[in-house]
């Protein structure tokens, strides 16, 4: 591709990008200033959805030493009382890459195994992905299970 080519390739994604993050160019601006000039509102915009992310962990009866209690959990930036708070936050954004809800009850009628995972239980209240949350985990079942080991660690592996 020639240079001519190549910037003008460069010019129309950097126009594109300024239209599509509402950023009006001044006079002055060539057409690198346009794209990295619309970049920082965008990232902004997912930062501040980010930082919404504050969860209340409250867990029970797990059979591990340390592992119940209530613990506060702060990702974007990472932080809190979690015990594994870095690793909860990934999982989390795991969950949110996928289109996933961590939090959603198993659906109604829905088919379960007849096992016991043990006593314990867990209930996660707060804001996640800008949305309130307020949902309790058991191992009642296989379903009930299967929602808890999916959510480890922002939930401790639980033993039976």
């Amino acid at each position: 591709m020639s240079r001519r080519s190549s910037l003008t390739v460069t010019a129309a994604f950097a126009v594109s990008l300024a239209a599509v993050a509402g950023f009006a160019p001044t006079a002055a601006a060539g057409p690198l200033d346009l794209a990295w000039t619309a970049l920082p509102p965008l990232f902004q915009e997912q930062e501040q959805a980010r930082t919404q992310d504050r969860l209340t962990v409250t867990v029970a009866d797990t059979n591990i030493t340390r592992a119940d209690g209530t613990y506060e959990l702060k990702c974007g930036p990472t932080g809190g009382t979690h015990p594994e708070a870095r690793s909860a936050c990934t999982r989390l954004d795991e969950f949110a890459g996928e289109g996933k809800d961590p939090f959603a009850p198993v659906p109604e009628g829905q088919m379960c195994t007849m096992q016991m995972g043990g006593p314990a239980t867990a209930r996660v209240t707060g804001t996640w992905q800008g949305r309130s949350v307020d949902a309790t985990f058991s191992r009642k079942n296989g379903c009930e299970i299967s929602r808890w080991q999916n959510l480890v660690p922002v939930l401790p592996a639980a033993r039976g």
